[in-house]
């Protein structure tokens, strides 16, 4: 890592910044301590009771997180957590805007309450603790801090005992932790008290209609938290961390910052989007240059392999070839968008790629795809190519190769790498989310900084706001994506599914969901239309549109085949939406049902809507009250056409335009798994 990356990036671990007010101040009692948020509707309580330390928050007075205990285990040493008492406190007030180079919205306001109780062990060898809170309009964060001290030079932490008490048993949405297909499930719902081990973001919606979000920042050095479900302890919630291959969770000398847990509140579940509280949490850009960095839509020679009319291995159906590769660039060229990803390029594709974790080479490409002449024909096409390395979890490979494969793609232009993850736990048995596999993923983040790259991870660790701190890290996987709905016998994702993303994947950050398939059958790979029961897509071509403004990334892909977009009208809605965003408004939504929002064109006067349901059929009445008032503009509206719906009928679109201003509404019909997709553009 560079010297100046290293210091800035430190300076930022462990600092606050933009204080307006820093106040210090001995705490002898030890009464309870509170800290509000800055609109006063959200108040975090610490105290000692017992000598344990615990926490709770309140909203509008109404009990959120009921008294939770705070602290450690150690190997070999006794618990951090016992005998406590608070030795002095600190209070500090932040209000300050910062801007995103790229992002769901330009400009993130920064205003939160802090609160830092700094504890000590009454008996020997009087461990010190530090608890931070920060408490914000839209939630809190809190995180522990180890001073440096002699007892806790060198630590291994066995279990972080954080609890999330929570006051109702409130209906969760799920995906299970520690499971072969790591963050790659469907979301369930059921109510808190019966949840077993589920990772973050943990959407939950209490009785009364509050909204919860359980998750963290600033996940750098330590293990990433799930969370285990309260079956014994009814809505007790307690973070289990994810461990190396000893059991060990965290390896650390102190001085020591853990991320941050943070709990999102919204009233209602359209106000949980975009959220901000993650990023906030994180350090600021530590880049001096981000002019490089380009949020962009590509095509890619991927969607084949999975619907099996290509290969990643070689042989005669090999999809990375040069010839096939020149074809998808000229694609990209005609039709305005910025790259190209090519799978299957590189040796170590052939056999069960699953288990190649130590045979991928990321320099060494197969004898029919000609590297260096396929990006100098990019770029004389206004094109950039995006590598793939998938590791199959053979991390000591990969690190071994990463600076000479990363100066390689520099030098050849190629501006963005796709990495994947396939496997839930490395050869050595470290866990896929562990900390061992986080230090990796900074590792290949602050290397593709240093050679100007891109990264869009795919069996990611999940999303913690890094991309504040490094704007290199674009988009992610980290959830179920478009290429289930390809395999055969898996059933694809049920209309539902992105409805539920939206308010819970989508909430950690940008998601790489492929969205664009307009083979809504899958004919390409038979010549035949699949029946309901067979693997397709369950959506309308019509939604399909839509996820481009719903589901945020700002590396979009185009996901079909090419010759699936030839002379089809709604494919013009692909080539004009934008993926850079200066504004966001959620315009109306419910878990599991429909969402529909608007975003407006960064640098630029167009918005974009896009509205999707599950296998209701549904009607909104939206007013475009986000419009500018007194300009006028025209809606180009791709709605699903007549008797259009996701089982039997999902192809028909019907594109029509019409004048609006801020005082128009606009009705959107959605057929059953559809959605419909608006460009607002000015009138002139």
């Amino acid at each position: 890592m560079n010297m100046w990356l290293r210091c800035r990036t430190l300076a930022f671990t462990l600092g606050v910044t933009g204080a307006m007010l820093n106040v210090a101040t001995p705490a002898v009692a030890q009464d309870p301590h509170r800290v509000l948020s800055p609109d006063g509707r959200n108040e975090v309580t610490a105290e000692i009771r017992g000598g344990r330390f615990y926490y709770s928050l309140q909203r509008d007075g109404r009990a959120v997180v009921e008294p939770s205990r705070l602290g450690f285990e150690f190997r070999g040493k006794p618990p951090l957590g016992e005998d406590l008492r608070v030795v002095s406190t600190a209070r500090n007030t932040v209000d300050e805007t910062w801007s995103q180079p790229w992002g769901e919205v330009r400009e993130v306001r920064d205003h939160h309450n802090e609160l830092r109780i700094s504890l000590v062990e009454g008996a020997a060898p009087g461990r010190q603790l530090v608890v931070v809170f920060r408490v914000f309009n839209d939630g809190i964060g809190f995180r522990y801090e180890l001073p440096e001290q002699p007892d806790l030079r060198e630590f291994e932490i066995t279990e972080e005992l954080t609890e999330f008490v929570m006051a109702d048993d409130a209906r969760a949405w799920w995906i299970p932790a520690f499971q072969p297909n790591r963050y790659e499930y469907l979301y369930r719902a059921s109510p808190v008290s019966t949840l077993d081990t589920v990772h973050t973001p943990l959407t939950m919606e209490f009785r009364d209609g509050l909204h919860v979000v359980i998750h963290e920042a600033h996940l750098v050095d330590y293990a990433g938290m799930t969370l285990i479900g309260g079956r014994e302890q009814n809505r007790t919630l307690r973070a289990y961390l994810a461990p190396w291959n000893d059991g060990v969770k965290v390896r650390g000398r102190t001085p020591f910052a853990t991320p941050w847990r943070t709990i999102q509140l919204a009233d209602q579940a359209a106000d949980l989007a975009p959220s901000v509280l993650g990023l906030n949490l994180n350090p600021p850009n530590v880049l001096d240059d981000v002019s490089w960095i380009r949020p962009m839509e590509y095509v890619g020679i991927w969607w084949g392999m999975h619907i099996r009319t290509m290969t990643w291995s070689s042989g005669p159906q090999h999809g990375a070839t040069t010839e096939n590769t020149k074809r998808y660039i000229d694609f990209a060229a005609e039709n305005g968008f910025g790259g190209v990803l090519v799978e299957g390029w590189n040796i170590g594709w052939d056999g069960n790629w699953f288990e190649n974790g130590d045979v991928f080479s990321f320099t060494e490409s197969y004898p029919d795809y000609d590297m260096p002449a396929l990006a100098a024909y990019a770029q004389e096409r206004n094109v950039g190519l995006i590598g793939h390395n998938e590791t199959s979890m053979g991390i000591e490979n990969y690190e071994r190769q990463l600076e000479d494969a990363f100066r390689l793609y520099q030098e050849l232009g190629i501006e963005a790498v796709k990495t994947g993850y396939v496997g839930d736990e490395t050869p050595e048995g470290h866990a896929h989310h562990g900390q061992y596999m986080v230090r990796h993923w900074k590792t290949v983040i602050e290397s593709a900084a240093r050679h100007g790259i891109m990264i869009n991870a795919h069996e990611p660790i999940k999303d913690t706001g890094e991309r504040r701190t490094y704007p290199n890290m674009l988009t992610r996987e980290g959830a179920r994506g478009q290429e289930y709905n390809a395999w055969a016998g898996d059933g694809g994702n049920p209309p539902e599914h992105e409805t539920i993303l939206f308010f819970t994947r989508m909430l950690a950050g940008p998601m790489d969901f492929t969205p664009g398939v307009f083979d809504i059958l899958i004919e390409s790979e038979t010549g035949m239309p699949r029946t309901p029961q067979q693997s397709r897509l369950r959506t309308t071509l019509a939604k399909q549109l839509a996820l481009y403004v719903v589901l945020y990334s700002p590396l979009q892909m185009a996901a079909d085949l090419p010759k699936n977009y030839v002379n089809q009208p709604a494919f013009q809605f692909i080539r004009d939406v934008a993926v850079d965003w200066e504004d966001t408004r959620v315009l109306a939504g419910k878990i599991g049902d429909y969402v529909v929002v608007a975003r407006q064109e960064r640098d630029g006067e167009d918005w974009y809507l896009g509205a999707i349901t599950d296998e209701e059929e549904r009607t909104f009445d939206i007013p475009l009250w986000f419009l500018p008032e007194g300009r006028s503009y025209v809606a180009e509206v791709y709605a699903d056409g007549p008797g259009a719906r996701w089982l039997h009928n999902p192809f028909p679109v019907e594109v029509s335009s019409r004048p609006v201003d801020a005082r128009s509404h606009l009705t959107l019909h959605l057929a059953a798994g559809g959605g419909q997709a608006v460009r607002i553009r000015p009138a002139n």
